[in-house]
């Protein structure tokens, strides 16, 4: 029984992180460490965590955040309880940090905080984790890189001014191949900008990620398609959508109505 209370997963659109899941477990952990940054979320009970020389009671809503190699262990002070970790390879997020401050550094820059109970980021890291079991790995690795740099932002790092004829060139890329599925990586390379300076400045300038941004960009072109009566199978095809079930569900979170509902009030 306690076995399937457990679940592992490397994430399909991004490999450099594994997802591990307890529901309503009672399973106990001896003091050890991991090679990577792991972070995550108590989403049931209540649990004592130690990390190093400290300890912490830990509640639902809580996050913690844990440091490659740093001694620590979190187990139930009674009954069952449920968390979700994320485990990042310490070398990726080493590549991140250069991209923040955009300067070589011999070692990775560490949590400065182990416990937060701050309930956005509780909300923060649910998107996070859906994005990682979904199937776009733009959305996944913009919202890791923003989770990240909300964390190492206590750090100082330098701020990235925005840049505008970097940020025009990817404006003009998503609105080009609005049909492809681009990486932030696609994006970093016609631009010339970090992942972390383009998702910043990005956001900066047009209030959105570049993956939101790309969204709301397809939502805008497919309204124009439904109003010259192009069919909903076309429209999510053309526009990049897994299928149409995916085109529906976006769309209607940001008009209120389906798609073919849409399409009702120009096409008799």
């Amino acid at each position: 029984m306690e076995r399937r209370s457990q679940f592992f997963k490397r994430s399909d659109v991004l490999p450099s992180v594994e997802i591990r899941k307890a529901k309503q477990s009672t399973a106990c952990y001896d003091t050890h460490s991991h090679d990577e940054f792991s972070f995550g979320v108590i989403d049931q009970g209540i649990a004592t965590y130690r990390y190093l020389k400290e300890t912490y009671i830990t509640r639902a809503g809580d996050t913690v955040l844990i440091n490659p190699n740093d001694a620590h262990a979190c187990n139930p002070r009674a009954g069952q309880w449920s968390y979700r970790m994320l485990f990042v390879d310490t070398a990726w997020v080493k590549g991140v940090q250069q991209e923040m401050t955009e300067l070589s550094v011999g070692d990775y820059l560490p949590f400065q905080i182990r416990l937060s109970r701050d309930k956005a980021f509780y909300a923060r890291f649910n998107r996070l984790y859906m994005s990682l079991l979904g199937d776009n790995p733009l959305e996944a690795e913009t919202l890791l890189i923003e989770y990240l740099s909300h964390l190492f932002s206590a750090n100082h790092l330098e701020t990235v001014a925005q840049d505008q004829p970097a940020l025009e060139q990817v404006e003009a890329l998503i609105n080009d191949r609005l049909g492809d599925n681009l990486t932030l990586s696609d994006f970093a390379e016609q631009s010339g900008l970090s992942r972390y300076h383009l998702v910043r400045s990005f956001k900066q300038k047009y209030g959105l990620s570049p993956h939101a941004y790309q969204l709301d960009t397809r939502i805008r072109r497919a309204r124009k398609m439904l109003q010259q009566g192009d069919s909903l199978v076309e429209v999510a095809g053309r526009l990049g959508f897994a299928d149409q079930s995916h085109f529906q569900r976006h769309f209607k979170k940001r008009l209120a109505v389906t798609p073919k509902q849409y399409q009702s009030f120009f096409i008799n």
